[in-house]
């Protein structure tokens, strides 16, 4: 087989992805043998535990339809009540059973891949219609598969059955030689227990077919290499896709830095390579901000855009980088380079006071010190 064709075996794990997918869609694991086995033991529990108090509904009804005086027997309405009042009589003898079916064909089909409801799985699909699919599901791996469960039922019920009978042969001869009362309830019990006995016998075709369910979804959600490349494509992005928008993210930010620059007081710069533009207004700000920063070509760009909106600049190199390095955009300098920044800033407000002819030249700024742990060769 050729690489390529192997790469694209279904081998691998299914994703979390993927089940999330599959149930939004109305995939999940499901057991009939486990919703059978449940609704069969419930039910013959339901009748072991209320059988009593249903049989003596039933008498009281039975009683209550047949004791009745002469006047009532020709009163055709007086039949209508009877009627009515034995049906909400058996109703409510009937309730707890019918109580326990149903909490148990609710929690049957569920215990196994849990609550569901999906308008995916309840939309038509033509391809279940389609004989030549329908053909192909017959002969199915999960075909073969339920045949073999049906006919496994149907060989454990029998055994078991064959095996009861064999075992409660004395009793119910037995039974021809008891009071008609005693032998009812002799032979209701009986049955019960068997019934019982026989639900449980399901048990043993449900262990089976609930590990087999579990088994055949995941095999059915199974991914290949490729499979699993493309869901991580569609939940992260293309590469090329996330690179343009992070190229047009940074020329974005770019753009509204560079319309930042003509804010700035001062550009401070490395002659070649660093430019970095701050700001500062002691009546609003606590401390100066970075408006822009920029190596190569766009501390070229900085500094172009500062010299045509007449921003001062101050080279400065150890200062420029420690500013570049430490802080980003919009954000305040480290208080370590505060003192460095004051030097410069002095300088720049000093200027524009004597240019304006209300103070004295200012010395420009040589020797600006930068802490140590601030230095970026």
């Amino acid at each position: 087989m050729s690489e390529e064709d192997s790469s694209q075996e279904k081998s691998e794990q299914p994703t979390p992805k993927r089940l999330e997918k599959a149930r939004e869609e109305g995939q999940t694991p499901r057991s009939r043998e486990l919703a059978t086995t449940a609704v069969l033991l419930a039910g013959t529990v339901g009748l072991y535990v209320f059988g009593q108090f249903i049989a003596d509904s039933m008498v009281g009804i039975m009683r209550y339809n047949f004791a009745f005086d002469r006047a009532a027997a020709f009163d055709t309405g007086h039949m209508i009540s009877h009627l009515a009042q034995s049906f909400a009589d058996g109703l409510i003898a009937l309730i707890p059973l019918f109580s326990v079916l149903l909490v148990a064909a609710t929690l049957g089909p569920i215990a196994l891949g849990g609550w569901l409801w999906s308008n995916k799985a309840l939309a038509p699909k033509f391809s279940r219609i389609n004989p030549i699919e329908g053909f192909k599901r017959m002969f199915s791996v999960k075909a073969l598969m339920e045949l073999g469960k049906a006919l496994a039922k149907v060989g454990v019920v029998l055994a078991l059955a064959i095996w009861l009978l064999a075992g409660m042969q004395q009793d119910m001869l037995d039974l021809a030689n008891q009071a008609p009362l005693p032998g009812i309830v002799h032979s209701v019990q009986m049955s019960i227990w068997a019934a019982m006995i026989l639900s449980a016998s399901t048990l043993l075709i449900a262990v089976v077919d609930v590990p087999f369910q579990m088994w055949d979804h995941t095999r059915k959600l199974k991914m290949s290499h490729q499979d699993i490349k493309d869901e991580m494509k569609d939940s992260e992005g293309k590469p090329e896709v996330k690179g343009r928008i992070r190229q047009l993210q940074r020329e974005m930010a770019n753009k509204r830095m560079m319309a930042a620059v003509p804010e700035a007081d001062v550009v401070i710069t490395n002659p070649t390579h660093f430019s970095v533009a701050l700001k500062y207004d002691p009546e609003s700000m606590d401390t100066p901000i970075v408006l822009a920063k920029g190596i190569d070509h766009m501390a070229m760009k900085i500094r172009e855009i500062a010299r045509a909106h007449e921003v001062e600049m101050v080279e400065a190199p150890l200062l420029a980088r420690a500013v570049y390095y430490t802080t980003e955009v919009e954000q305040e300098i480290p208080g370590a380079l505060y003192m460095a920044v004051a030097q410069v800033l002095a300088y720049v407000f000093q200027l524009r006071n004597y240019r304006k002819g209300t103070g004295q030249q200012p010395v420009y700024p040589r020797n600006i010190t930068v802490p140590a742990e601030m230095r970026y060769e």
